[in-house]
């Protein structure tokens, strides 16, 4: 009999007069084999491409799951036709054995998929524009029951919305109004002057700012603010399991969370409008004084004689439409999400997203329809 050691002792080489014997030895664990991991693998690979070798573990103080990974890339993933094994290491190797086997080879793809691709997608829009009427139709039950109701409306989550999406939202369209004032009306300042035509400034910053920038201005920030929190609120209680709370207690998740957050919204959006414009205007104005010299007592009397009213009606109700459609399509996305944290993601940012996308469309479909109301 002929025994060879490997440098290491983690095995010995038997030359017995039937066939060769490999005895492992030692510790097959993470902390034992160190950076002694790849060396290893290289040995024992080497001696695995004999297929008459006897594989013998019964001689393995300690193994863990790398100790049995390492010998099972030793193997080339598959067990050896000689092997002599504990029944713990039976066990271990058998969960190897049955883990999946990830796939290299890409997938052929169909000459028709991307038929395939925009009917998947075409399918996709269909149900969430489905669950939305379903959700629509719901609200309007909920309205009908809380007139029939009165003692029942949430006024309290009602005005914890409303202070949330209105209130705290304040500073942010406050800012961003300011800017886009200074902006337009410095851009447009210098166009007029070439013109000599100063005093039209009060029309444009009038026109744009109350019929279009304020509205959806106001919308978008509420879509990336508002929306954002709605979905992610909905969706953590999905994640940890509250909405099946409230469910098996028979409180009805369009009574208590859809309901106030689309009125608390749709409520909101009107005033941040209105508050979003009057800042624009108040940023227009500064600039308007000091690049061209235009007062603000003309300015301020101005505007009423140049900018009809219907403008700012106008305004006001796309600004409720908005709000209560984003409030809609967030709470839809919220309900939609997963127990599990990339779904959440995933939601929130689609929420966003189509919020945004709805808003541009709802304020192309106002300047179509009213193009002839309030233009003098």
């Amino acid at each position: 009999m002929n025994t060879q050691k490997s440098s290491n002792n983690w095995y010995q080489l038997i030359h017995d007069d039937n066939s060769p014997r490999l005895l492992l030895t030692g510790d097959f664990t993470l902390p034992a084999l160190g950076n002694r991991f790849k060396t290893l693998l290289s040995e024992l690979g080497q001696h695995a491409r004999n297929p008459e070798l006897l594989w013998d573990l019964s001689g393995i103080h300690h193994m863990d799951t790398a100790g049995i990974v390492l010998l099972w890339k030793a193997w080339n993933a598959q067990r050896p036709i000689n092997l002599i094994l504990k029944p713990e290491q039976e066990k271990m190797l058998k969960r190897i054995e049955n883990l999946p086997v990830e796939t290299l080879e890409t997938p052929i793809k169909d000459f028709l998929w991307p038929l395939h691709a925009i009917g998947k997608q075409a399918l996709l829009l269909w149900e969430n524009v489905t669950n939305i009427i379903m959700m629509i139709g719901q609200l309007f039950l909920d309205s009908l029951f809380f007139l029939r109701h009165p003692s029942y409306i949430p006024w309290r989550e009602i005005s914890a919305n409303l202070y949330r999406t209105g209130a705290q939202a304040l500073g942010i369209t406050a800012l961003v109004g300011f800017l886009i004032g200074i902006v337009l009306s410095y851009l447009s300042s210098d166009q007029l002057r070439m013109f000599g035509a100063d005093i039209f400034i009060v029309n444009i910053l009038g026109i744009s700012i109350i019929r279009e920038l304020g509205p959806l201005l106001a919308a978008i920030l509420v879509a990336g603010r508002s929306g954002s929190s709605m979905t992610a609120q909905l969706g953590v209680m999905r994640v940890t399991q509250e909405l099946d709370a409230l469910t098996v207690m028979g409180i009805p998740h369009s009574q208590r969370l859809i309901f106030p957050k689309i009125i608390g919204l749709g409520l909101a959006m009107p005033l941040l409008v209105l508050w979003t414009s009057a800042i624009a205007l108040l940023g227009g104005i500064i600039a308007a004084e000091i690049q061209l010299g235009l007062s603000y007592y003309y300015f301020i009397h101005a505007l009423p004689d140049t900018v009809p009213i219907a403008n700012l009606w106008l305004g006001l109700g796309k600004g409720a439409v908005c709000g209560m459609v984003i409030a809609i399509i967030a709470c839809h996305f919220g309900l939609r999400v997963k127990p599990n944290t990339e779904s959440l993601g995933e939601g929130t940012t689609t929420s966003v997203v189509t919020s945004i996308t709805v808003v541009i469309i709802i304020d192309a479909i106002f300047a179509i329809v009213f193009s002839d109301v309030g233009i003098i």
